[in-house]
């Protein structure tokens, strides 16, 4: 997958994370957080004996939204509370 792909699934699969856990970040933070919620939720759901991201598809998206969602977790747990991610 191209990086312009990357790009545009990072951009939906954050905005639909950020918008599931009430945590904007405007258009650049959904985008980083959405690759990287993909690259997350890619390993965790091949730990589980899945496929990851494999494509520009419905499935590769909800792996990365799974993912976003993650980190999103993961920065409320360490910062406490519902701070956003700077």
């Amino acid at each position: 997958m191209n990086i312009f792909l990357w790009i545009i699934l990072g951009g939906i699969a954050g905005w639909v994370a950020s918008l599931a856990t009430g945590n904007s970040r405007g258009l650049l933070g959904d985008i980083i957080l959405g690759i990287l919620g993909g690259l997350l939720g890619g390993w965790v759901v091949s730990l589980l004996g899945g496929r990851g991201i494999t494509g520009f598809n419905l499935p590769s998206i909800l792996v990365a939204i799974l993912g976003a969602i993650i980190l999103i977790w993961i920065s409320r747990a360490i910062r406490g509370g519902t701070h956003d991610i700077k």
